[in-house]
């Protein structure tokens, strides 16, 4: 006699609630990224949006409420992703220098592969010229990244991998403005091979916070 499949054999489980809504959510940022990416900062109206995603306009006016919401939301995303891939490449088991190199390759590599740099940063400069109140929550953003720098460079110092007489804080910042410098050229200039900007920039954070540096200018 044959075998009779059963319904949770052959159907995969519902969804709850949350987990339908979760989705939903997760679906319309991924949305919000490509019509950002592939059409510009103007073409991400709530109904593109949620046409690009499969749901009505409603529902994105339902999740997010407004621009900022949308844009507060994408940035938390974001971030998400980033905490992600330094997981998946388990930079915080590495010293502080090759944390930090580690950080600036990542961000480099996502300009290649990934809408999610491009789509940051065409919303940010789009902020910054409209003079949005988006500007904050890119503020915001940019000020957690310079945390989580800082905090890199702190661990090396304690750890004794990178030069005790370093000011922590204005490396991060340093370090964070060039990124967004790679980017925004990238932006600009999509043909820019930024390999060899990335290497010089970790060659740079590296001759300049290598603690074997304060041993060769004491000889």
């Amino acid at each position: 006699m044959a075998d009779v499949a059963t319904p949770s054999a052959t159907s995969p489980p519902r969804l709850t609630q949350a987990e339908r809504r979760d989705r939903s959510e997760r679906e319309l940022l991924e949305a919000t990224l490509r019509v950002v990416s592939e059409q510009g900062v103007s073409a991400a109206t709530f109904e593109a949006i949620g046409r690009a995603a499969g749901y009505s306009r409603g529902l994105v006016t339902q999740r997010f409420g407004s621009k900022d919401g949308l844009i507060r939301s994408l940035i938390a995303y974001l971030h998400t992703w980033q905490d992600e891939a330094l997981d998946r490449d388990h930079v915080a088991e590495m010293d502080g220098l090759s944390a930090l190199c580690a950080f600036v390759a990542l961000h480099c590599q996502g300009l290649d592969r990934h809408d999610e740099a491009k789509a940051y940063y065409m919303l940010l400069a789009g902020s910054v010229a409209d003079q949005s109140d988006t500007r904050e929550a890119f503020a915001e953003s940019h000020e957690l990244e310079r945390v989580l720098i800082r905090t890199i460079i702190e661990r090396g110092q304690v750890a004794g991998d990178i030069r005790k007489d370093t000011d922590a804080d204005a490396m991060a910042l340093m370090t964070g403005c060039s990124l967004m410098g790679i980017r925004m050229q990238a932006l600009i200039d999509p043909e820019t091979d930024i390999a060899p900007i990335r290497d010089a920039l970790i060659a740079s954070l590296r001759a300049r916070l290598a603690p074997e540096q304060e041993h060769r200018r004491g000889k």
